[in-house]
């Protein structure tokens, strides 16, 4: 089983006729995703080949959902109209919008964050590479070749450790690994991943990634310790971050001692979590947990 993304997962890209969305589809299709449409309403009625599967564009997310069926959105549509292109997939009710856009100002990011409250529609990123069901669907931009089906469940703030960790981890291989991104406003939380794991009878152990900055892993730590039965390892990107400097991600913002990695690390060991100081090392302590399962 995988978390929010399946096999049966229908896909559409909005923006799929630019050079990033274009480029991603391909590969997306190569992995075997079902892609089913495309989103740009000066192109709708035209098809686009990729590979010789030839992909229809539709004039808007509606559209696309009422003639394929689409269940997913990846958004690859450029800063200045990804608010209004999120706002529109909402509108048109699709369950999950990965929005894999970087520099969308934070007031868009929460704009489109506060209409989605009470809707049905579940927002990955932004800022983000997507999330990958290894073998069965990919959503974003996560390389499909380096790691594959398995029974560990990967939650990263950071798009290039995601990649890292699944490699590290090839051979055991993930249910689902879900990038949500680094930005200050974001839909899915480490928490709303650690919580479908929880429940997916198919994950195992879970791998949860963070970095220096806001107190997402803090708060992380306090539901594991309450809610989460299986075994956690955890790496927390930034201990070697030169004091009262700005670092990557937007997010990335420190103060005082809150927010930094020491602090981070500290409060998921006392919530049971296996820190590890390298993600190399973060790998090695998910392999002893899966050697002793």
């Amino acid at each position: 089983m995988s978390i929010f993304l399946t096999e049966k997962s229908r896909v559409i890209v909005q923006g799929m006729t630019g050079s990033e969305g274009s480029k991603h589809t391909r590969r997306m299709l190569a992995a075997g995703t079902r892609v089913v449409g495309g989103v740009n309403p000066r192109k709708a009625g035209e098809t686009v080949d990729f590979d010789g599967t030839s992909v229809p564009v539709f004039g808007s997310v509606a559209d696309a959902m009422a003639e394929t069926g689409a269940d997913v959105s990846v958004i690859f549509v450029p800063p200045a109209f990804a608010k209004g292109a999120v706002v529109e997939a909402i509108d048109a009710g699709i369950p999950l919008a990965v929005v894999i856009t970087e520099g969308i100002p934070v007031h868009d990011s929460t704009a489109f964050w506060a209409y989605a409250q009470g809707k049905q529609t579940r927002i990955i990123g932004p800022n983000c590479p997507g999330i990958i069901s290894p073998g069965k669907s990919n959503a974003g931009i996560i390389p499909a070749d380096i790691s594959g089906p398995g029974r560990i469940g990967l939650v990263s703030k950071s798009g290039t450790l995601t990649y890292q960790m699944m490699y590290e981890l090839r051979d055991i291989g993930f249910s689902t690994a879900i990038g949500i991104g680094g930005d200050p406003v974001i839909g899915t939380t480490h928490i709303d991943a650690l919580q479908a794991f929880q429940d997916d009878p198919e994950t195992d152990a879970i791998v949860m990634i963070g970095e220096i900055g806001g107190d997402a892993e803090e708060r992380a730590a306090a539901y594991i310790k309450d809610n989460v039965t299986k075994p956690v390892v955890g790496y927390v990107a930034g201990f070697t971050a030169p004091e009262g400097k700005t670092m990557g991600h937007a997010g990335a913002i420190v103060s005082g001692s809150s927010g930094t990695a020491q602090a981070k690390k500290e409060a998921l060991e006392a919530a049971g979590v296996r820190v590890g100081k390298t993600p190399s090392e973060t790998a090695r302590l998910m392999r002893d947990i899966i050697a002793g399962l």
